[in-house]
């Protein structure tokens, strides 16, 4: 548990939360992770690479069901919505374009949008952000609102050569009208694990709060093998939570009640690790045809069969087994140090906390096997 102590800010403010007794904190937390509740908002024109960048931030394809489509019905001035099918409080909303007016009030279109509803907007452009929605980025910023972000879509027809010509007279443009240090992240919509999407999360992360960071984190696809390692560490620290209060850690236990709330909250926290690692069958067929394979390719690559279904016994399994396996001397010298009303939660405690970060690290394995031939076929 160290690497996951230093590698992750949540887990240091859940411990903190659970040494202050602070129960409810954690739980709510322990809720907002598994629930995934987070809005992004995408302004720009209503064109291809906008809809694609939609869909690829859901793990969806052009041909999906729920994907956004092109050409969009919606009208030049509406706000849609698009849920996403795995995480249906992580959703994404298609903002209108800002208005190339003269002269513009940014706080009207902000009202009509409503703006600050979202955690995170990405101002969307395929040649150089136009000057009214420079004047919206401004405003958000002098309303201490941080997480507003530049972004070029590469076309088909882009070439390298011709998308940093794109960046730069884009930098130009928000220099002149006194952004200061711009950024621009070159994003290829239909290819998220190249050029800068990647460094754009890591900002998001370090400007959202932490609790929403890992919400968007849980509920992103599993574009990479960094992020699938990050997912792991997120839901290590879930798991941590989790443990703590369904073992009872702050409180005297009740016997048997703990172990049947352990079995609920690892069914659900299982399953959201398998959504979200993205080995369900849905998402690795999908994930397929994406790039072109056979779905019993990468199907094959999954090893764990938590990775193929989370089913309650599966999961009642492995936390019988951790529960045996801490009849050990180490558990018990450090049952030694513990009030004896207390052991029981001590071990429930450790045995969650064995077998959910096992699994995990059986599904992650597998994800990534997944992810790198994927991106293998895509190269």
């Amino acid at each position: 548990m160290a690497d996951v102590f230093k590698g992750l800010n949540l887990l240091e403010t859940l411990k903190e939360s659970i040494e202050n007794n602070k129960l409810s904190d954690v739980k709510d937390a322990v809720e907002d992770l598994l629930i995934s509740r987070i809005n992004l908002a995408v302004v720009g024109d209503r064109v291809d690479e906008k809809a694609s960048f939609l869909n690829s931030l859901r793990g969806l394809g052009p041909g999906d069901e729920g994907a956004a489509p092109f050409p969009s019905p919606v009208a030049p001035e509406e706000v849609e919505g698009y849920p996403n099918p795995k995480h249906p409080d992580f959703r994404l909303w298609d903002l209108p374009p800002v208005p190339n007016t003269s002269p513009f009030e940014p706080e009207g279109y902000m009202d009509r949008v409503k703006f600050f509803r979202y955690n995170a907007v990405f101002m969307t452009f395929t040649q150089t952000p136009i000057p009214t929605s420079v004047e919206v980025f401004l405003e958000a910023r002098s309303l201490q609102r941080q997480t507003v972000y530049f972004v070029l879509l590469a076309s088909a027809k882009d070439t390298e050569k011709s998308l940093e010509e794109k960046r730069k007279a884009s930098l130009e443009v928000l220099t002149s009208q006194g952004v200061r240090q711009p950024k621009v992240y070159l994003v290829r919509p239909s290819a998220l694990e190249k050029f800068d999407f990647p460094g754009l999360l890591t900002d998001m992360s370090g400007d959202l709060p932490e609790i929403r960071a890992h919400a968007l984190l849980l509920a992103l696809p599993a574009l990479t093998s960094d992020l699938v390692t990050q997912k792991k560490e997120a839901f290590k620290a879930l798991v941590w939570a989790a443990a703590s209060l369904s073992g009872g850690v702050s409180a005297i236990p009740v016997p048997l009640v703990a172990s049947m709330v352990d079995s609920s909250v690892a069914v659900r926290i299982l399953t959201k690790a398998h959504l979200s690692l993205c080995v369900d069958d849905e998402s690795v067929e999908r994930l397929a045809r994406q790039r072109g394979m056979e779905p019993a390719t990468l199907k094959e690559l999954r090893t764990c069969v938590l990775s193929v279904e989370v089913t309650k016994a599966e999961v009642k399994k492995r936390l019988a087994a951790a529960e045996k396996d801490l009849a050990t001397v180490s558990s018990k010298l450090v049952e030694m140090a513990i009030p004896r009303h207390a052991r029981s939660a001590s071990r429930s405690f450790a045995a969650m906390l064995q077998a959910l970060n096992s699994a995990i690290d059986e599904m992650a394995a597998d994800s990534e096997k997944i992810v790198a031939a994927a991106l293998g076929k895509g190269k």
